[in-house]
C-alpha cells in the first residue's frame, strides 16, 4: 500500500522561503516519478512541479519556474520542494503525488491523471 506523507509546510512572509518534503513508502520509490500539486480554497488542484523516477528530469509550472526547485533522494525515499521568493498567491495546500506506472514516460510528468497516489497535504500560508 502506497503511503505518502508531506511535512514542512507553515507560515512565511511574502518574499521568504520554505521547504516541504514528502516521505514515501509501500513501493520501490526509485521506480516512480513524483510530483507536487497545490490547491487553494475555491480553486482546482494544479500542477506545481514533477521529477522523473531517476531524478534526471524535472518540470515546473510557469508560475513557479526559477523560484521553486524539486528534488528527490531515492536512498531516503523522499522528495523535496524548495520554494523561494514566495508570493501570496502561492498559499495553498501542497500535495505530493506518485505516478502509478513504473518508469513513467517524461511526457506524463505534468499530467494530474498520471498520479493515482496522493498524500494528505501540507498547508503553506504566505503573508503579504
Amino acid at each position: 500500500q502506497v503511503h505518502l506523507v508531506e511535512s514542512g509546510g507553515g507560515l512565511v512572509q511574502a518574499g521568504g522561503s520554505l521547504s516541504v518534503s514528502c516521505a514515501a513508502s509501500g513501493r520501490t520509490f526509485s521506480n516512480y516519478a513524483m510530483g507536487w500539486f497545490r490547491q487553494a480554497p475555491g480553486k482546482e488542484r494544479e500542477f506545481v512541479a514533477a521529477i522523473s523516477y531517476t531524478g534526471g528530469t524535472t518540470t515546473y509550472a510557469d508560475s513557479v519556474k526559477g523560484r521553486f526547485t524539486i528534488s528527490r533522494d531515492n536512498a531516503k525515499n523522499t522528495m523535496y520542494l524548495q520554494m523561494h521568493n514566495l508570493r501570496p498567491e502561492a498559499a495553498a495546500v501542497y500535495y505530493c503525488a506518485q505516478q502509478g506506472t513504473v518508469w513513467g514516460p517524461l511526457r506524463t510528468l505534468a499530467r494530474r491523471e498520471s498520479y493515482p497516489y496522493w498524500g494528505q497535504g501540507t498547508q503553506v500560508t504566505v503573508s503579504s
